[in-house]
């Protein structure tokens, strides 16, 4: 009986010293990945043009990432690393594949009435993601946007790889007409009320490029994809409310073509007054305002974040929702977007070659902002050398979720918190089969590139990003040694890719004939 007493008493005087700390329960995670967004295309990150007060209030209630990186400067290797945690060098899709041994695949009529000419190839059976990650974790998990992993009637669709719910484009190529026929809700077609206009075409000779009105094939169709998905995101989070969740939302925003409902081009119009229309004669759609409605874009995805945001405090979640935004890789060069007018990989190159499709600064670094109250502090910044392929490492480490083995990430959660100790690396590595064949690594403030693989060019060019970010000077000649480290580097993180599409024989690869 005294024992109890003591007991009792000495939990008395606990309580009265303030309540015991509380294990905080698992946040949800809402993880926005732009298509396409260069690394100076928000307010936040230098951009004067286009307004993004939404993302912007984003960074300042959390963390602002400076030295943050893709897997690879083009949409499908990219997203295979972030889902699945592996560098170029270890992963299955290494640049963009359509699958094309299928038949007419860039045939974009076709392929809307036959889904097996649509999507990509698929990840391997049995591939794990960060989908998979978060349901052992007991999380319910979706994908809203653009995949790219898999094709439709295939194993490699979304449903299949982590993710209870799915609503968006399966394909990418279907995902160049942001009014299209069919997007996918986990394994049906929904057919929307567009009329089907092929991508690519030009504006008609009979047409008067001046005249708003020769432009509305394009762009006056009542099922506009990112509203829809908008719709689909705030649902999920409705629905989802009183469990952990997982939202990955892969808007195809600002990937060309230049479409965008009306108002949010007209609000530059107003701003900025006339410019030449584009007439499709680089691809895509024709538009009779680009500049103002590329920044329409990227203001409309602004618009998006403030409501998921908007949604989250409504529902008493704010405060227990970690919220990521970011992009999969730099700004494009073609399709009627001016990314030097808006300086849209600044303060990197952003002419055609350093953007998108290359290693270079301005086609794989990208903005990522970090917002989760209490957690993370507000207004930070952090110079935190970070990748794609970190993320499944730190929601392993977040949720208390055993990860592959065979992963190359590294938490970033230490940096978040600000709790633990930060593991750093020596280097980060890049390899990118496309556009002739690249190889790129990080190492400290050291960037060395090698272009032009297939070509036979082997020589590394060599960069100093903390006096020349902008990586315009090659000082590899004054550094051998650092070069003779980094072509050992090289050899070291390749390996032979599975399919011969991606292999690069001047690396030692062997080529088998297959598919």
């Amino acid at each position: 009986m005294k024992q109890l007493l003591a007991l009792l008493f000495i939990s008395a005087i606990c309580f009265s010293c303030g309540k015991p700390e509380q294990v905080p329960s698992k946040p949800n995670i809402i993880y926005i990945l732009a298509d396409d967004l260069g690394y100076g295309e928000l307010g936040i990150y230098g951009q004067t043009k286009i307004q993004t007060p939404n993302i912007d209030a984003l960074a300042k209630s959390g963390m602002m990432f400076t030295q943050h990186y893709s897997g690879a400067p083009v949409c499908a290797p990219a997203r295979y690393m972030l889902m699945t945690g592996k560098h170029p060098g270890h992963a299955a899709i290494r640049g963009n594949d359509e699958w094309a041994e299928r038949g007419e695949v860039w045939n974009y009529e076709k392929a809307v009435y036959d889904p097996n000419l649509e999507g990509q190839r698929p990840i391997p059976a049995g591939t794990l993601t960060v989908g998979n990650i978060l349901q052992n974790a007991g999380y319910t998990t979706g994908v809203v946007g653009k995949w790219g992993l898999g094709a439709p009637i295939t194993d490699g669709i979304p449903t299949n790889r982590g993710f209870d719910f799915f609503y968006g484009y399966n394909c990418q190529r279907q995902a160049h007409q942001l009014y299209p026929k069919h997007l996918w809700k986990n394994e049906e077609k929904v057919w929307l009320d567009n009329d089907l206009v092929k991508p690519s075409q030009k504006l008609a000779t009979d047409l008067d490029p001046m005249d708003l009105a020769s432009y509305d094939m394009f762009n006056k169709q009542p099922d506009y994809a990112p509203a829809l998905m908008q719709t689909e995101v705030l649902n999920f989070i409705e629905q989802n409310k009183d469990q952990p969740f997982f939202m990955y939302y892969a808007t195809p925003i600002p990937h060309l073509p230049i479409q965008v409902p009306q108002e949010y081009t007209d609000r530059y119009v107003k701003l900025w007054g006339e410019e030449e229309p584009y007439v499709g004669d680089k691809g895509y759609f024709p538009n009779r305002y680009p500049k103002a409605a590329y920044a329409g874009m990227i203001t409309y995805l602004d618009d998006q974040v403030g409501e998921i945001v908007a949604k989250l405090k409504e529902l008493g979640l704010y405060e227990n929702t970690l919220i990521v935004f970011t992009s999969d890789n730099g700004p494009t060069y073609t399709g009627g977007v001016d990314a030097p007018y808006f300086e849209s990989a600044s303060p990197f190159e952003t002419e055609y070659g350093r953007t998108k499709g290359f290693t270079y600064e301005g086609g794989i670094r990208v903005p990522m902002i970090a917002a989760w109250p209490g957690q993370i502090e507000a207004g930070t910044k952090t110079d935190h050398i970070s990748v794609f392929w970190d993320v499944m490492a730190t929601v392993g480490e977040l949720t208390n979720t055993e990860i592959p083995k065979d992963t190359d990430g590294v938490s970033f959660l230490p940096t978040l918190t600000g709790k633990g100790t930060q593991q750093d690396r020596e280097y980060l590595y890049w390899e990118f089969p496309e556009y002739q064949g690249q190889q790129a690594i990080r190492m400290g403030d050291w960037k060395g590139i090698r272009k032009d693989i297939k070509k036979g060019n082997m020589a590394i060019e060599l960069y100093n990003l903390k006096t020349d970010p902008a990586e315009q000077t090659d000082i590899a000649e004054l550094h051998p040694d650092i070069i003779k480290h980094m072509e050992e580097i090289m050899v070291k993180e390749h390996t032979s890719a599975e399919l011969d599409r991606f292999k690069m024989t001047q690396l030692g690869d062997v080529m088998t004939g297959g598919k």
